[in-house]
């Protein structure tokens, strides 16, 4: 019989989920995610390897963790990413094996994923009009998200969600297009509210539009009832407009802050354990994986960075000490 252990903080949460950003490198330039010019990417001996990986997520299942999300920057953009799918989705104990991808290269992997492991699929897509995805973007063609949509509902890459991060004054105005995808086709929309994750928001312009105010103009599309299907758990408050084929959610990051049920962990491309998404801090544990620690060692790490979660989230203001300049490199 399997010991059941758990990773426990300090505040009573029982941390069982951990993202994990598999590349800080992406193939867009999203305004709320970093600056036009980019970052400057990371040398690839800096960033953890497939077998550290793996190496590491093993780790993190024996003491608890039982659903895994890859992310980026962009995922879908590391070489050989389908290998690692394969690698990760035959580790026992791992009961949900997600990504969340800007959706540009979906259509030519989706298949690949399904095949490989990979259980569901989240698609960043703030705005369905040509000229608005370009400007939120900088770069790439929405019709190869759309493209990529219509691939991992064929392929059973599912629930697929549809991420919209809610900006005011600038793709509010087509809530009720996302309303309408939702009633037409199978995708679960879920409405976020803008989150200044990165030393690059300091000072910038005020995205913020608070989720009751998205709810509101939502509630003008039809009747909503709420919905407690086929979601997996997590901070969306998921409704279904009646007769619709998908959902609708709210994630209240910042207005109606979550964080005294968050169950993630985070570890960055470069090897950093993320306690908090806000980058106040991280813990350094690829040093530790190639100065030959072992896995008892390793253990101990991880079970201290968990204890250094806060209570709550401070995203990046003028007095915080954001030590992450992108959302991309904090993988989301």
């Amino acid at each position: 019989m399997r010991c059941i252990v758990a990773l426990i903080d300090r505040f009573g949460r029982n941390i069982d989920y951990l993202r994990i950003s598999v590349t800080d490198r992406c193939n867009l330039r999203c305004i709320y995610c970093m600056p036009e010019e980019g970052i400057l990417p990371k040398d690839p001996s800096e960033i953890l390897s497939f077998e550290e990986i793996e190496r590491l997520v093993r780790i993190f299942v024996s003491l608890g963790i039982n659903k895994v999300r890859l992310t980026g920057g962009e995922p879908l953009i590391r070489k050989n990413i389908i290998s690692l799918v394969s690698k990760l989705s035959v580790i026992k104990g791992i009961l949900d094996l997600s990504m969340t991808t800007n959706g540009i290269l979906l259509s030519k992997f989706a298949r690949q994923l399904n095949q490989a492991g990979l259980n569901r699929i989240n698609i960043s897509l703030d705005t369905l009009r040509k000229e608005r995805f370009k400007s939120i973007t900088r770069l790439g063609e929405i019709g190869e998200v759309f493209s990529g949509i219509e691939e991992a509902l064929r392929v059973g890459l599912i629930p697929v969600k549809i991420n919209v991060v809610m900006m005011s004054d600038f793709n509010e105005d087509e809530i009720g297009d996302f309303v309408v995808l939702s009633k037409t086709l199978p995708l679960h929309i879920r409405f976020i509210e803008f989150m200044p994750v990165g030393i690059n928001h300091i000072g910038k312009r005020d995205f913020f539009l608070s989720m009751e105010e998205v709810k509101r103009k939502v509630l003008k599309s039809g009747e909503i009832l709420p919905e407690n299907g086929i979601l997996k758990n997590g901070p969306s408050e998921n409704y279904r407009i009646r007769g619709a084929l998908g959902t609708i959610g709210f994630i209240s990051a910042i207005s109606s802050r979550f964080c005294s049920f968050c169950n993630r962990v985070r570890l960055s491309a470069d090897g950093r354990i993320l306690p908090c998404l806000d980058g106040s801090f991280s813990i350094d544990i690829k040093s530790a994986l190639r100065s030959g620690s072992s896995d008892e060692a390793i253990k101990e790490l991880i079970k201290s960075s968990i204890l250094l979660k806060p209570e709550s989230h401070n995203m990046c203001t003028l007095n915080s000490k954001c030590t992450y300049e992108s959302m991309s490199q904090v993988g989301g």
